[in-house]
């Protein structure tokens, strides 16, 4: 199953924001991460807070493409269930 995500550096917290429709890429959920978008931790971040969102491992939620951008594609289990 692929959840496309709109990534939003530097946050107060990082949270959920919701589902949005972007012209760009369809819907897409909405996160919030604190980590700073340097070498690679924003993304780091981002993969371990969805894992704990989701209820899954780490090691089941692998970002697929989008690395230096705010659009990114994730791969998961099929049958996550979404918030």
């Amino acid at each position: 199953m692929k959840l496309h995500v709109r990534a939003t550096p530097n946050a107060r917290c990082s949270e959920i924001v919701g589902w949005e429709d972007e012209p760009q890429v369809g819907r897409v959920l909405r996160v919030r991460i604190a980590a700073p978008p340097v070498e690679g931790k924003a993304n780091a971040a981002l993969r371990e807070f969805l894992a704990k969102a989701l209820g899954l491992s780490k090691s089941r939620v692998m970002l697929e493409k989008g690395g230096s951008s705010r659009y990114k594609t994730f791969s998961l289990p099929d049958g996550t269930s979404l918030p």
